[in-house]
């Protein structure tokens, strides 16, 4: 007799061999046939039971640009696995062809003339095109929202989340879990929650106090879909009180709690669920583990770590699907549920080419009288790229929007050091592009925006360092709490990500001079996105406009301030 576990392997390897992830066939095919929304949405509907899963939105309404990470180094168990490998690499993992739609869509590889050509990506009226010709096809499907949503722009940032929270209602989810919708502080998002229409989950949000479930968030809903009962389980990010401020949410507790996700399974199946969902932002590292940890989850919907990922990567017996981030991709994910079983599946990742995929009318006017009262502001226009300069964000060290952002800090806070933190969102910008002020702000904006000026030894900046290249190259995921490297301004280094904490970084050195770092001696240093209440410091986009302004045209050299060993 033929496992379950059985069964699900020999339909991945149907998969890649077949297509039937919807991904695999057109990627290969992609170069040769005109792109068209029917194309696009084209999918063979399956089974019982529909998916459909968007994931770290970050509050891009509008389509844009968004270049992939050039580096994803996996560490331990995950040094070499997807999605752990990039470019290239993992256009030929997957099969797919080069200069192609996929190619554009999942790799770095020729950014900027495939962006010129195929255009932009996003855009929450093409998504809700794509989710309402899902739903046509299958009325009863469920629509799950992953997280990272109410944050990451002008208007989000303008509306304490409204602008978002509008438009989400619109698509019309049926859950959501959190992340960094709670630095809009945790009475904010109680407000928000009282009023959504759809439920709020998190099996792991808890109430500091009294280390019990936190009233406002539901560990899981129950639906009913196809004939199968179904059971979604929230997991919000699992270290918000060490990423972002805990000042923030003090009432509030998360941690991964595997203990008690395995009780809220064992619940759920106890009260008749055929299939158990986990819509997580737990990052995928984590999300593999947890999946190898905690027994009876079928699905996990992975957010957090921005992966997309044209095939679902299958732990055990558990389907883990990642839907990529900033609007640009949709999963939908058919299974054939019978007698609590899952007898197989089909999966496509859709690309949300902007310019092929028509807007839905009423989500256009929608963003639209959002936007209005914001636009003059956000579309002024502050400086512009240089003919061969790209500004990307995302990957483990410095992107040229980061090199940009640590420039003005030195500049404008007249620093010798810069630290910015390593997080993942933020739109690209294309060579000879316009620089306006929502582009300024799509990469900097948050609530605890303070660019701060200090003093810090030699010694306590290497312990940032080490901390922080710790926390993203940990063999042990659960170690790994978010984020990537801090990056840098006016300062080199030498990472060997296979050393212990406290031997990976070495050759610290002033860049302007070539000295290297003394660790008794202090230096005057410029950051933001502290986490410290209270820090003091102009905005940083207000310093990041003012730099744009003073240059006019940005020109970025090349950085080679972090030498990479081990990987």
């Amino acid at each position: 007799m033929v496992s379950r576990r059985d069964f699900l392997q020999m339909a991945m390897a149907t998969t890649a061999l077949y297509g039937a992830s919807g991904f695999g066939k057109w990627g290969k095919l992609s170069a040769q046939q005109a792109m068209s929304q029917e194309k696009l949405l084209e999918f063979d509907t399956f089974g019982n039971v529909s998916l459909i899963h968007v994931t770290d939105i970050h509050a891009q309404l509008k389509p844009i640009y968004f270049r992939e990470p050039e580096i994803n180094i996996g560490v331990g168990n995950n040094k070499g696995k997807v999605p752990h490998i990039t470019g290239a690499d993992f256009r030929k993992f997957y099969g797919i062809e080069q200069n192609s739609w996929s190619s554009y869509a999942l790799s770095c590889e020729d950014f900027t003339s495939l962006a010129r050509e195929y255009g932009r990506v996003g855009g929450l009226d093409r998504i809700a095109t794509v989710v309402k010709a899902m739903r046509a096809d299958r009325p009863d499907a469920l629509l799950l929202d992953g997280g990272d949503t109410w944050h990451g722009s002008y208007t989000c940032y303008h509306t304490q989340g409204q602008d978002m929270v509008n438009a989400m209602n619109a698509l019309k989810p049926d859950a959501m879990t959190f992340h960094w919708e709670f630095t809009l502080g945790s009475e904010r998002v109680n407000e928000i929650i009282e009023d959504l229409p759809f439920a709020a989950l998190g099996q792991n949000i808890f109430d500091a106090e009294w280390d019990e479930p936190a009233e406002n968030f539901a560990p899981y809903e129950f639906f009913e879909r196809g004939g199968v009962k179904i059971a979604v389980i929230g997991q919000a990010f699992p270290y918000m009180p060490i990423a972002n401020p805990r000042w923030m949410f003090p009432e509030l507790s998360f941690g991964i709690r595997d203990k008690r996700m395995q009780e809220m399974v064992e619940e759920v199946r106890a009260e008749g669920a055929e299939l158990v969902v986990c819509l997580s932002h737990n990052g995928f590292d984590v999300d593999k583990q947890m999946a190898s940890r905690v027994n009876g989850i079928d699905v996990i919907l992975s957010g957090h770590t921005h992966d997309a990922l044209p095939e679902p990567y299958i732990v055990n017996n558990t389907l883990i699907v990642a839907s990529g981030s900033n609007g640009k991709f949709v999963s939908r994910v058919d299974l054939d549920v019978k007698s609590g079983q899952v007898m197989g599946f089909r999966h496509k990742l859709i690309p949300i080419f902007s310019d092929v995929i028509t807007p839905d009318e009423e989500m256009s006017s929608l963003i639209d009288a959002e936007r209005a009262p914001y636009l003059a502001q956000m579309s002024e226009v502050i400086g512009e790229t240089g003919d061969s300069q790209t500004l990307y964000r995302r990957g483990n060290f410095n992107g040229t929007w980061d090199d940009l952002i640590c420039d003005a800090l030195l500049s404008e806070r007249d620093a010798e050091i810069a630290l910015s933190p390593g997080v993942r969102w933020g739109p690209s910008i294309l060579p000879g592009q316009k620089i306006t002020r929502e582009d300024i702000w799509n990469v900097t904006s948050m609530t605890y925006p303070e660019a701060y000026r200090t003093e810090m030894t030699g010694e306590f900046l290497h312990v940032v360092l080490e901390d922080v290249a710790d926390n993203l190259f940990n063999p042990d995921p659960y170690y790994q709490q978010g984020g990537d490297m801090v990056r840098v301004g006016g300062l080199g280094y030498h990472i060997d990500i296979t050393k212990p904490q406290g031997e990976r970084i070495t050759n610290m050195t002033i860049l302007k001079t070539g000295e290297s770092i003394d660790p008794s001696k202090s230096y005057v240093v410029a950051g933001w996105a502290s986490v410290n209440e209270g820090t003091e410091g102009p905005p940083i986009w207000d310093v990041l406009e003012r730099h744009i302004r003073q240059l006019g045209v940005i020109s970025l050299p090349e950085n080679k301030s972090v030498q990479i060993r081990g990987v």
